[in-house]
């Protein structure tokens, strides 16, 4: 654990501001879930709470479906990191953070569906490109996003059915987000 050198004093309601600095730096913003965590030392531990990265295991097994279905890589992602990825970019994409396009097109709730060579990256650092991407979304917020990932042997252009795949996908998470 890191020490920043701020204290701060709890209120008459047992509120704890968060630095400005620290929140620009972590990309807290007004109105983000955050999770409250403690230990047997009396460490008080706020962590960014991810619905998506709660249901993991279901989004890998989606993730595995749509590469079966399609022939192409799948990867799901929060808001703001990879959660789960199948097919052959797995290693190197999981719990990578999101690439400002990517991140623009799930805080924007916008789909994106490759026409030609145009395609979005998929995380920070990694040459993973997406020719798909459809926007998880839960009561009206941004939660993440199904991916379609190219790869080595992928088609030309990705067929209607496999992009109505993938858009039934983030339908079926964002309906699981709501329940």
């Amino acid at each position: 654990m890191k020490a920043t050198g701020i204290v701060r004093r709890i209120d008459d309601l047992g509120r704890v501001v968060i630095p400005k600095e620290i929140r620009r730096t972590l990309k807290i913003r007004e109105g983000m879930p955050m999770e409250i965590f403690t230990d047997v030392s009396g460490e008080v531990i706020l962590k960014k709470y991810s619905p998506v990265g709660e249901m993991a295991a279901l989004a890998q097994a989606y993730a595995g479906a749509l590469v079966s279905l399609s022939g192409l890589g799948a990867a799901i992602c929060d808001v703001e990191q990879v959660i789960a990825v199948a097919g052959p970019a797995k290693k190197e994409l999981l719990h990578k953070p999101l690439s400002p396009q990517l991140e623009e097109l799930v805080q924007g709730k916008r789909h994106f569906a490759a026409a030609g060579e145009n395609t979005v990256l998929a995380a920070q650092g990694l040459a993973a490109a997406a020719v798909a991407v459809y926007p998880v979304v839960s009561n009206g917020d941004p939660m993440g996003a199904v991916m379609l990932l190219k790869g080595e042997k992928s088609p030309a252009r990705v067929s209607t059915e496999v992009l109505e795949s993938a858009r039934a996908a983030a339908m079926f998470l964002s309906r699981q987000l709501e329940v």
